[in-house]
C-alpha cells in the first residue's frame, strides 16, 4: 500500500535530536537520500563514541554535550527519538519558530511501499509482536515473499525501506513516544490494551491515551483495526476506527468478528464463520496475560490474511523474549524468574499471577508515577518476602505496610541496589519457591534500560 511522502526533503536540512539506535538508522537513512544532518545529543563525544564511529564515513554533522538552540538555523525539519522529550526546550523553540516535527516511524509509515502491520500497547506489544513477526515469516514463505520485523522492537525499520517490496510483510511495534509524531497509520494497526503508563512523559492518562490512538488517527476505510475486547481502554477506541475491526479476548459475543477462546480452543471467527487454531495447551508461554498476547497476535495475523497454518507456526515452540518471565536458573530446587521488562505495577502484578506458590519478589528501579496500591495488596496476597531496591524503594515498601496484614507477606527487606537484593532473595528464599524479579518500576536510575537490568540479574543468578 504506497503512501506518498508528506514532503520530499532532498536538500533540505534535517536537525535529529537523540543518536541511539533510532536516530543513527535515520541519519543514515537521510544522508543517503541527499538530506544535510546534523544529529544532537546530550550526551558527549567520547560517552557516544560507539555511535559517532558507526556515522564517520557520512558528511554528518554532530552538536554533541547538548541542545543549542542555534542548531535550529536553516532547519527545515527536527527529526526527534522516542526518548526525547517532547517538552525540552529546542523542542517548544522548534515550534515556536513552525518548525515541522517527525521521527523515524513517521518517515517510514509514509514510504513505506508494503501495506504495514503496527502493533502498540501498555503492555504485551513486544511478545505480541515477536509472534506477529514469527507468523508474519511463516506466511512470508507461503507467498514467496519477505518478511520484515522491527520498529521500537530490535532494528529500525527505515534501516530496511529501500528493500521492501510492495507485496512484502512487515510488522512494526510502536511505542507511545514514537506515536506521538505520528503523519500515518498502518494498514492493521493494533492497540492491545491501554493501562497507566509513562504518565512520567505524558502527565495524564488522557495525553498517554491520545498518543497511544494516533496509530489509528491516518486510518482509512479500507484499513483494519485490532482491539483488545477484555480491556476497556482499548475498546472504548472503537467509535474512533475508520475501517474495519477485529477484536480478541477469552470471549466474543455474536456479531464480534476476532479470535477467541471456545472451551480450550484458540478460534478465529470471520464474517461469522470459525476456525479452530490450535489448543490452548500449545501456548508455552506462562501466565493468562500471555495467552491474551497469543489470541492477539492471531488477531493481528488474521487481519493481515494469514493462513491458520502459519499462525501456528508461529506459536509452536515459542518460548518468549529475553527478560519476560524468564527462566534463568533453578538452584537448590529455587526457580529464578527475570520479568525485568515489568516497568510498571500493572506489569507486575500480572508477572505475580502467573505463579501459584508464594513469591520472593524483588521490585524497585525509577517509579512513573503510577499507583502502587493494587500491586500492594496483591503482594500481601502472593509474596512472602518482598525486597525493595532502587529510587522508588521506599514507595513501594510504604504502599504494601499500608496495606492490612491479612495474606502470607512475612517481611519487607530493604537492598541498597540489585546485587544485594538477590543476595538476599538467596538467603530468604525456600526449596520449591519462586524468586521473580518483576520490579514494577524502570531502569533508568541505574540502568540504561530493562534488557541491561535483566541481564544483570541473569549474571548474578548465574553467580549463586
Amino acid at each position: 500500500m504506497l503512501r506518498e511522502p508528506r514532503e520530499e526533503w532532498t536538500g533540505k536540512k534535517v536537525v535529529i535530536l537523540g543518536l541511539a539506535r533510532q536516530g543513527t538508522a535515520l541519519a543514515r537513512y537521510l544522508v543517503t537520500h541527499g538530506c544535510k544532518v546534523l544529529v544532537s545529543d546530550m550526551q558527549t563525544c567520547e560517552e557516544l563514541q560507539q555511535e559517532c564511529q558507526a556515522l564517520e564515513d557520512l558528511p554528518v554533522e554532530f552538536a554533541l554535550g547538548g541542545h543549542p538552540e542555534s542548531i535550529l538555523e536553516d532547519a527545515d525539519l527536527l527529526c526527534i527519538s522516542g526518548g526525547v522529550p517532547l517538552d525540552i526546550p529546542i523542542v517548544e523553540a522548534a515550534r515556536r519558530a513552525h518548525l515541522l516535527l517527525s521521527n523515524d516511524a513517521a518517515i517510514f509509515l509514509e514510504r513505506c511501499p508494503a501495506a504495514v502491520i503496527g502493533v502498540t500497547g501498555s503492555a504485551g506489544k513486544t511478545t505480541t509482536t515477536t509472534l506477529v513477526g514469527r507468523m508474519a515469516t511463516a506466511e512470508a514463505k507461503r507467498r514467496g515473499v519477505r518478511a520484515f520485523i522491527g520498529g521500537n522492537i530490535g532494528r529500525p525499520l527505515i534501516t530496511d525501506l529501500e528493500d521492501i517490496d510492495k507485496d512484502d510483510l512487515v510488522v512494526m511495534e510502536l511505542s507511545s513516544f514514537q506515536l506521538e509524531l505520528m503523519t500515518a497509520s498502518p494498514h492493521v494497526a493494533a492497540v492491545l490494551n491501554l493501562t497507566p503508563n509513562h504518565l512520567d512523559r505524558h502527565g495524564t492518562m488522557e495525553a498517554y491515551t491520545a498518543a497511544k490512538a494516533h496509530i489509528l488517527d491516518y486510518q482509512s476505510s479500507d484499513d483494519i483495526a485490532i482491539l483488545g475486547r477484555d480491556d476497556p481502554g482499548a475498546w472504548g477506541l472503537k467509535e474512533q476506527v475508520a475501517g474495519d475491526v477485529l477484536a480478541f479476548g477469552c470471549t466474543l459475543e455474536p456479531g464480534i468478528d476476532g479470535v477467541m477462546l471456545k472451551g480450550n480452543d484458540l478460534t478465529v471467527r470471520l464474517g461469522g464463520n470459525e476456525q479452530r487454531i490450535c489448543g490452548r495447551e500449545d501456548i508455552l508461554l506462562r501466565g493468562e496475560h500471555n495467552v491474551t498476547n497469543v489470541l492477539a497476535a492471531c488477531a493481528i495475523a488474521a487481519a493481515g490474511g494469514f493462513s491458520v497454518d502459519s499462525m501456528r507456526v508461529g506459536i509452536h515452540g515459542f518460548e518468549g523474549v529475553p527478560h519476560r518471565l524468564e527462566l534463568v536458573g533453578e538452584i537448590a530446587g529455587i526457580r529464578w524468574y527475570n520479568d525485568s521488562i515489568a516497568t510498571t505495577p500493572e506489569r507486575a502484578m500480572a508477572s505475580m499471577r502467573s505463579f501459584e506458590k508464594p513469591l520472593v519478589l524483588l521490585a524497585g528501579g525509577r517509579d512513573k508515577k503510577l499507583p502502587w496500591e493494587s500491586f500492594a495488596e496483591l503482594v500481601d496476597a502472593r509474596v512472602h518476602h518482598l525486597i525493595v531496591f532502587g529510587e522508588a524503594a521506599e514507595k513501594i515498601a510504604a504502599a504494601v505496610e499500608a496495606v492490612p496484614a491479612t495474606g502470607v507477606l512475612e517481611g519487607i527487606l530493604r537492598a541498597e541496589n540489585l546485587d544485594d537484593a538477590v543476595k538476599l532473595a538467596h538467603r530468604h528464599a525456600r526449596t520449591g519457591d519462586v524468586v521473580l524479579l518483576a520490579p514494577g518500576g524502570t531502569s533508568y536510575d541505574a540502568y540504561k534500560d530493562f534488557e541491561e537490568r535483566g541481564e544483570h540479574f541473569r549474571r548474578l543468578v548465574k553467580a549463586l
